[in-house]
């Protein structure tokens, strides 16, 4: 597993990968309206130079608030590995408290995030429809059926 900087990454090719992985680079979430492409990050890149994993996040304020974080291959650590990266490097920049929101149907998510630490801190009701009407092609519909409507914020606190 090799992990690299977003700065050592052509654009382009993270702009493709939020195309592809996202339908477009752009984030619409409670917190603002973020361009993914042009944020912070990491990735992991597969031998054949893939992108196999991508986190994003902007720090303030001695906060850190994750934007994004895709795993490509499930379940050989690129999602933790990436998360503890970004969890380092908000620590060495003074933040005390990472902060991330997802969608109820994302409930891989909320699992995967809680077993690391993070715990449900607020939600926001219907966030998803206020997203819509920034990016219309957030799907109504997850793929496991379940209707994307709240925004579900966790936090957690650095030591």
């Amino acid at each position: 597993m090799r992990m690299i900087s977003t700065s050592e990454l052509d654009k382009n090719v993270i702009t493709e990968f939020f195309i592809k992985h996202w339908g477009s680079p752009q984030m619409v979430i409670s917190s603002g309206v973020f361009q993914c492409d042009a944020l912070d990050g990491y990735a992991v890149k597969g031998e054949d130079g893939t992108i196999n994993g991508f986190i994003s996040y902007v720090l303030e304020d001695q906060e850190c608030e994750i934007i994004s974080l895709d795993s490509v291959i499930e379940n050989k650590g690129i999602g933790t590995a990436l998360l503890n990266q970004v969890e380092q490097t908000a620590k060495e920049k003074g933040c005390h408290r990472m902060k991330l929101v997802t969608t109820n149907d994302n409930l891989h998510a909320m699992g995967f995030y809680q077993k690391r630490g993070y715990q449900l801190h607020e939600l926001y009701i219907n966030a998803v429809d206020k997203a819509r009407q920034i990016k219309p092609e957030i799907p109504l519909i997850a793929d496991n059926g379940i209707p994307i409507r709240d925004e579900i914020l966790f936090i957690k606190k650095l030591i």
